[in-house]
């Protein structure tokens, strides 16, 4: 995922058929599920459940509900977000997570969502999030 959406949007006006802008960047394009997504993401970034479960500082059960497609209601915005924590995604890969469970991309004029991107950039936990977030009086990642 290195191209820009703006990128991506010139190269689709300038293919003569969709099936050649999917062949040409194959890499930029995800055709799976949220689940299938998620797990694209553990393989690229060899973790395993348990640690995906740790760092999202989740309930282990809901989590592994979650990691497994076993869930049964739509997954909040927030869990979406803490799920990217737990997998060590950078910015654009949690706005790719966001958009694939139909959630609106951080907003970084936003406070709440800049906070959630700057820890994002600078790797800080899910916790150590939250507490910035409380001292901002901002609602938590829960």
């Amino acid at each position: 995922m290195k191209k820009s959406t703006d990128e991506l949007m010139k190269i689709l006006k300038n293919k003569k058929s969709v099936d050649d802008y999917f062949a040409e960047n194959d890499n930029e394009i995800f055709f799976g599920t949220l689940t299938e997504l998620i797990c694209y993401f553990m393989t690229k970034k060899r973790l395993q459940k348990k640690d995906v479960v740790k760092n999202s500082a989740m309930k282990r059960e809901y989590c592994y509900e979650i990691l497994q497609g076993k869930t049964n209601k739509k997954i909040s915005r927030d869990k979406v977000i803490m799920l990217c924590f737990g997998l060590t995604l950078t910015v654009e890969e949690t706005q790719q997570l966001l958009k694939k469970s139909g959630y609106a991309p951080l907003y970084v004029r936003d406070t709440r969502d800049s906070i959630i991107a700057f820890s994002l950039l600078h790797h800080i936990s899910v916790i150590n999030t939250n507490i910035k977030l409380a001292e901002y009086n901002l609602a938590l990642l829960e």
